[in-house]
């Protein structure tokens, strides 16, 4: 009897020291994923940088976030050129940062990353079509994730996508895409400017011929970075490998109108979009072209099949034409090989409401300064629209004293942001971290913002799918 008592006695307690001990590694575990906002406890992991969007998120120091980064990334090119960038932040005299990179750089940086479970934040940037996968396997592990656009390029891409939201919302993480253009400032008053019913009155439907929301913006293969000439790396011209320019770029032009145009609106995919109509076509680069943004000599077997005549075609060039909650809308995304003297990326933009149209415009009449302008419908009433624009500025000005009016002809005003007020690119990266950090911290994560990312990649990939079905002869 006392054998048997004592035997009841033993599991238990050995049962209750396991459970213990589980519930001491769940505790660890979890608590990699609980913020308070505490300086240094966002601990961030860089896996394979690949595009120098990378390095700009570290290019600003911030308090919550711990100066050793992991980084996990295959040897090469791509890594020395992240390394260099992050050196250069560190050395230099204007607010440098302090950043010490702990770098794995075996063939197996992807597992090594998963087995190790260092850090909290997985930041992402590099090739796209690797890009959805990595993604949901570092969500599957329990990170959070904040990635570079675009999240998915292709349909299937997009599927995996889809599953690996329902994932984060199991595992309790948040997963973010870097759309660092709701931080220009002609984009952020857009948003205001369209959503005052006074001045602009309700949005227009449109038709699929007159959209009532036309967006373009061209980009450039060569170009500048922080003052020093960006090398692209050879896959950046594959699009299977980068994606096309409508899978790409447009994602940016597609979360803009979500932003602007239906602000803290639920947009589900399967019910509110309908894409009416897609195209693609190539931007033509020679072989010098290439080896002068690449530094390579010659073209890389993965992309003879895109050269004619020693001319690579990039399906860099794309419209989508769609709606969204009926409203009719109008994408285009170009790439050109170098911006014109004194030019650079261009955007420009047109929102037909019933009382007025907003337009940014950006060329070479402005400059290639892109400038924000209010135009009346020609059913408003003159006197009531300038009163309209007066109270629209004077509220403005409570937030951005720095914004004033001037009419440039009747019934047509810009909305005035002197340059100087306005912040740079490489800046957005920093506010784009500032908010997911937020997120993180207040677990507050809007519900349109997880729906709105669904549906931007339901209508970049799905338009690229119509795409290439309309030109096969």
């Amino acid at each position: 009897m006392k054998k048997i008592i004592c035997s009841i006695v033993i599991i238990p307690s050995f049962l209750l020291l396991f459970s213990c001990n589980m519930q001491k590694e769940k505790k660890e575990a979890t608590s990699k994923t609980v913020f308070t906002g505490k300086d240094g406890e966002i601990e961030l992991v860089v896996l394979d940088p690949g595009h120098f969007h990378a390095n700009l998120l570290q290019k600003f120091p911030q308090k919550q976030v711990s100066d050793t980064v992991r980084v996990y990334a295959p040897e090469g090119n791509e890594l020395n050129q992240y390394m260099a960038s992050i050196n250069a932040y560190n050395s230099r005299s204007d607010n440098p940062t302090h950043w010490h990179e702990i770098v794995y750089s075996g063939s197996d940086y992807l597992q090594k990353m998963l087995a190790e479970r260092k850090g909290n934040v997985v930041i992402l940037a590099g090739n796209n079509l690797k890009k959805t996968e990595y993604i949901s396997q570092a969500i599957n592990t329990g990170y959070n994730v904040l990635s570079d656009k675009p999240m998915a390029i292709n349909t299937a891409n997009f599927e995996l996508l889809k599953s690996t939201f329902d994932s984060a919302r199991t595992n309790n993480v948040y997963l973010y895409d870097v759309m660092t253009e709701r931080y220009e400032i002609l984009n952020t008053l857009t948003r205001e400017l369209i959503n005052n019913k006074e001045l602009f009155g309700n949005l227009q439907d449109g038709t699929p011929d007159n959209p009532s929301i036309v967006m373009e913006n061209v980009h450039h293969f060569y170009k500048e970075v922080s003052g020093n000439v960006l090398v692209r790396p050879a896959w950046f011209y594959d699009v299977e490998q980068q994606g096309e320019g409508m899978v790409d770029v447009a994602t940016h032009l597609v979360d803009l109108i979500n932003w602007q145009c239906f602000p803290d609106l639920v947009i589900d995919y399967r019910n509110d979009v309908k894409i009416t109509s897609a195209s693609h076509w190539p931007t033509k680069l020679t072989l010098s072209d290439f080896t002068r943004s690449t530094k390579l000599e010659v073209f890389p077997d993965f992309l003879t099949k895109y050269v004619k005549n020693s001319v690579l075609d990039v399906y860099s060039n794309g419209r989508i034409n769609y709606q969204v909650k009926g409203k009719n809308i109008s994408v285009t995304a170009l790439w050109n090989y170098q911006a014109p003297k004194g030019g650079g990326d261009t955007y420009n933009a047109t929102i037909k409401g019933s009382k007025a149209t907003v337009e940014i415009v950006q060329n070479q009449a402005e400059n290639y300064i892109k400038q924000l302008y209010v135009e009346k419908d020609k059913s408003t009433d003159e006197k009531e629209f300038e009163s309209a624009i007066v109270n629209t500025v004077t509220q403005l000005q409570k937030t951005y004293p720095y914004v004033s009016a001037k009419r440039v002809s009747a019934g047509r005003y810009q909305i005035v942001v002197p340059v100087e007020s306005r912040k740079g690119h490489e800046d957005y990266f920093g506010f784009v971290a500032q908010k997911y950090f937020g997120f993180l911290v207040n677990q507050n994560m809007p519900e349109w913002e997880i729906s709105n990312m669904v549906a931007k990649y339901y209508i970049t990939t799905k338009a690229l799918e119509m795409a290439k079905q309309s030109s096969i002869p």
